[in-house]
């Protein structure tokens, strides 16, 4: 036992986070652009002007792909490369760019797997309101409607948002990324309810113009929850706090169920309405039934979780992390047992097929004198958290795929370029890349389909 045979082996990018070219061939402002011209809000004033310079050296890329031994590829396509003003006009420049990026994939046997949204907001279209206006429903299902149009003869799996949770939460209730506002709670809401309805609209659009059958999935993120012990009491308490509503309403963003419900089961969580009931737009009969468009898979982005215990009353409870816990280079705790809990309470919620579409860490990655790049902690990190994976799938949840973030290092949003997630080390200066220990790791994971876990 273990993982299935066809099990989805790949890697993941965002287009803002590796491309470049942010002014070559047409492409239109996104709200990212705009973010890194303010000094003080990208570490060290960074930007994604040149990233990676994906836009160029894809080939170079596509090939230290198949290197690699991967079988697929998780990418976003930029809306304003695609559609500068975000609508109506149509650049054929991008057009070319991601056809050239599709076929060399192809070409080289790697599945692609395009994600519509990925953060790059066209500006032209925040600049008339973006997320707040009800015409942004429709802006989404146009740009969804072209991508698939020009893309779907040889792409055959979608996504349609990665992590609403974050571009919502981070971008309007924080302000910690673009475009770096503080709104009103029930704008967010309205915001966030016109999302939803994006997505189901774009589904719609998607499948109407498809040139071939195309799965499309969803990929939403969240801290996971896992319990303390295996008694059924914990567990209990584990899938509770997982699916809860945050009581925080400065925290609302940050859950599973608001974001999930209303696409697999066309209507939001009760807790979520009685909590946030004050901030709540009007949410109409019509508009649930559009968010709950079928879906062929449910994507997860899972980095994390918190550990949960059913107390003396069986309320659930926080367990504290001991001294030491062990931590990535981002600060984030590392936690295996997330990948074994949180696609189990998925699937067992939501009874669709899993992929993890995002899971990897941050490590403070160097060139040694050797040439190479050592991470062995990364390799430690993917070994135990895909023992659990394998655990869960062994366990009978229908686990389809696994993308670790991310192929290259590369733009970290807000962080800029000091985190280093990636498989293959990039020298910002020269463009050199490096395959790290862990790219050959992970080649000989994908070669045993995971048989040799954990290590």
């Amino acid at each position: 036992m273990g993982f299935c045979k066809d099990f989805v082996w790949g890697a993941a990018t965002a287009s803002y986070q590796v491309e470049g070219a942010a002014y070559k061939d047409g492409k239109g402002l996104n709200i990212w652009d705009v973010f890194c011209m303010d000094p003080g809000k990208v570490y060290e004033n960074h930007n994604g002007d040149v990233a990676c310079n994906h836009y160029e050296l894809y080939k170079e890329d596509v090939k230290m792909m198949k290197d690699m031994g991967l079988k697929a590829y998780r990418f976003s396509v930029s809306w304003p490369r695609i559609m500068p003003e975000g609508r109506g006009r149509v650049n054929p420049k991008g057009i070319e760019f991601y056809n050239h990026l599709i076929d060399e994939l192809v070409a080289n046997g790697i599945e692609p797997y395009i994600t519509l949204f990925h953060w790059d907001y066209p500006y032209e279209l925040y600049i008339r309101g973006g997320w707040m206006n009800p015409d942004s429903v429709d802006w989404f299902a146009e740009y969804a409607r072209v991508v698939v149009e020009n893309f779907s003869d040889r792409v055959k799996n979608f996504i349609t948002f990665n992590e609403p949770q974050c571009f919502i939460g981070l971008g309007h209730v924080s302000a910690e990324h673009a475009p770096a506002l503080k709104n009103p709670l029930k704008d967010t809401f309205l915001m966030a309810h016109h999302v939803l309805m994006a997505h189901g609209k774009a589904v719609q659009a998607m499948r109407a113009a498809a040139k071939q059958p195309i799965n499309i999935g969803y990929a939403p993120t969240g801290t996971m929850c896992y319990p303390k012990t295996n008694s059924k009491e914990d567990i209990e308490a584990a899938r509770k706090t997982l699916f809860a509503c945050p009581e925080n309403p400065a925290q609302w963003s940050w859950n599973v169920s608001w974001w999930s419900d209303p696409v697999l089961f066309g209507k939001y969580p009760e807790d979520g309405l009685k909590l946030y009931e004050k901030w709540l737009p009007d949410i109409k009969p019509e508009d649930l039934k559009l968010m709950c468009q079928p879906l062929d898979f449910y994507g997860q982005n899972i980095y994390n979780g918190i550990c949960m215990r059913a107390g003396a009353d069986g309320t659930p409870e926080y367990v504290d992390r001991y001294a030491g816990f062990p931590k990535t280079g981002i600060q984030w705790p590392v936690t295996p047992e997330s990948l074994y809990w949180g696609p189990k309470f998925l699937y067992e919620r939501y009874g669709l097929p899993i992929y993890i579409t995002e899971n990897g860490m941050s490590c403070h990655d160097v060139v040694s004198v050797d040439g190479k790049v050592h991470d062995p902690n990364r390799i430690d990190f993917l070994g135990k958290y895909l023992y659990e994976l394998r655990k869960s799938a062994e366990d009978g949840t229908d686990i389809r795929g696994y993308f670790q973030w991310s192929l290259m290092d590369n733009f970290e949003w807000a962080k800029g370029y000091s985190e280093r997630f990636g498989l293959v080390y990039v020298d910002y200066v020269t463009q050199q890349r490096i395959l790290k220990d862990s790219a050959y790791w992970y080649k000989n994971t994908i070669e045993t389909n995971g048989s040799k876990l954990p290590f």
